[in-house]
C-alpha cells in the first residue's frame, strides 16, 4: 500500500498560519506601548494628552481601565473605562451593525469655507461616520478658485486629518476638472473617537437622506 505523502508546498503552509493567526488585540492598561495617549473618558470628554504613565495613574484613582481605542492616531487615544462593559459593548455594537445599512452620505466644501461653517459640517461627518456609513467630500472651484486648485487639495488634506480618530480614506482626495472629491469610511466601533461634539445641531438626523450622495454607486 502507497505511503501517503506529507504535503511540504509552503503556500499550503502559509495559508494554515493565516487560518491560526490570531486578530489584533486590544491593549490596555500596562500593555499600552506608547509613552503618550490622549484620554477621553467614557462618555467622550477629552482630558488632554499625558504621560502613559499618568493616564495610568488616573484610571486606577478612578477605579476603571484605560483601554487603547485608535491605536493608529497620533497620540494614541485611549478611553477610561471598565474593560469587561467595554468588552460587551464592542460585541453587542458589532452584532447590531451587522443588519445595518451601510449608506453614501456627502458633505460639500468650499475654499473659503468659514471655520464655524467648517466646524459644523465636521461635526456632521463624525454623526455620518459613527453611524456606519461612508462620507464623500466633495469641493467644487468656481471661476477665479481654478486658479488655486492646490488649495483645495489642502482643504481635504485638512479633513483628513481633523477625521483621524472617527474615520480612515476610503478613497483619496481626486481632482477631476473643477471639482475634488474624496470619501472616508468609518473607523471600527471602539476606535472612534469624536473631536466636534460641540458643534453637533441638536436635531440633525445622521439617518435622513437629506445628504445621501446622489451619484452613491
Amino acid at each position: 500500500m502507497p505511503t501517503p505523502q506529507k504535503n511540504n508546498n509552503p503556500g499550503n503552509r502559509a495559508n494554515r498560519r493565516d487560518q491560526n493567526a490570531k486578530a489584533p488585540q486590544t491593549r490596555v492598561n500596562d500593555r499600552i506601548r506608547a509613552p503618550r495617549v490622549r484620554v477621553v473618558t467614557a462618555s467622550g470628554e477629552q482630558l488632554g494628552v499625558m504621560s502613559t504613565r499618568d493616564a495610568l495613574a488616573k484610571a486606577k484613582e478612578i477605579g476603571l481601565d484605560l483601554v487603547e481605542v485608535a491605536p493608529n492616531a497620533d497620540p494614541p487615544v485611549c478611553r477610561l473605562i471598565d474593560y469587561g462593559k467595554y468588552k460587551y459593548m464592542q460585541a453587542k455594537l458589532q452584532k447590531s451593525n451587522k443588519t445595518k445599512a451601510v449608506r453614501m452620505k456627502e458633505i460639500k466644501l468650499r475654499i473659503g469655507t468659514d471655520v464655524n461653517d467648517y466646524n459644523v459640517k465636521m461635526a456632521r461627518t463624525e454623526q455620518f461616520l459613527d453611524h456606519g456609513h461612508k462620507v464623500r467630500f466633495q469641493l467644487r472651484f468656481r471661476g477665479r478658485e481654478n486658479a488655486h486648485q492646490q488649495l483645495g487639495l489642502e482643504v481635504m488634506a485638512k479633513v483628513v486629518e481633523d477625521m483621524k480618530t472617527m474615520g480612515k480614506v476610503d478613497q483619496p482626495a481626486k481632482l477631476a476638472g473643477n471639482t475634488v472629491t474624496m470619501v472616508l469610511t468609518p473607523l471600527p466601533n471602539g476606535q472612534r473617537v469624536k473631536k466636534f461634539k460641540k458643534y453637533e445641531e441638536e436635531d440633525f438626523d445622521a439617518e435622513s437622506d437629506e445628504f445621501d450622495a446622489s451619484d452613491d454607486e
